[in-house]
């Protein structure tokens, strides 16, 4: 889904970041549609996978480790993306090593999301767009009133209903007694969200 939309977004010649890039998938997927790819991770293997990945694949992608926007200070690009952690915790604390980096977000499974919602307006080009991955558990309508208080147009670019992955369904009882999941409820819908910088 978000490899989709970021070749939408993002023509040939297009700045693209990719934030907590992971193993490059979707920077990759950019950088072979033609586009200008810097992508983050805080995560030293994932910056390295990244690497080998478009050496690989024969593409060009500036892989950068640092914490989300602090790794490109003062830079702007046509498109953001992101498949950021979102899996509610029982702290907010975030790990700080280990492969729960890659999915741990605070109790609400907000605290990274919230962060690039704050500061994405900053780092887009006029017309620029935010694409990122979103979980209907951790509250769609909260994010889109967030992009649009940062001053973004927000839109729901897809979205697609199925079971629970792993991670979610391992975490089902916890989820339910906060309210993030209805009784018995084992499915959510995966979204695609954009967020346009006028």
């Amino acid at each position: 889904m978000l490899a989709g939309a970021v070749r939408e977004h993002a023509r040939p010649g297009a700045r693209v970041l990719d934030l907590c890039t992971g193993s490059g998938a979707i920077a990759l997927a950019a950088a072979l549609h033609g586009a200008d790819v810097t992508a983050v991770d805080v995560s030293r293997r994932s910056v390295l996978t990244v690497r080998l990945n478009a050496l690989v694949n024969r593409a060009r992608v500036r892989a950068v480790r640092g914490d989300l926007f602090a790794a490109v200070p003062g830079e702007r690009f046509d498109v953001i993306v992101s498949n950021p952690p979102y899996v509610p915790d029982d702290a907010d604390e975030l790990p700080t090593r280990g492969a729960r980096r890659a999915w741990d977000a605070g109790r609400d499974g907000r605290v990274v999301l919230d962060r690039i919602c704050d500061e994405a307006a900053e780092h887009l080009s006029p017309g620029g767009v935010l694409l990122l991955v979103h979980s209907s558990v951790i509250g769609e309508a909260d994010t889109l009133a967030r992009l649009r208080e940062r001053g973004l147009v927000p839109s729901v670019l897809e979205r697609r209903r199925g079971p629970l992955g792993p991670l979610l369904t391992a975490r089902a009882p916890e989820l339910e007694a906060k309210g993030m999941l209805a009784p018995g409820e084992r499915t959510e819908e995966i979204l695609v969200l954009g967020g346009r910088r006028g």
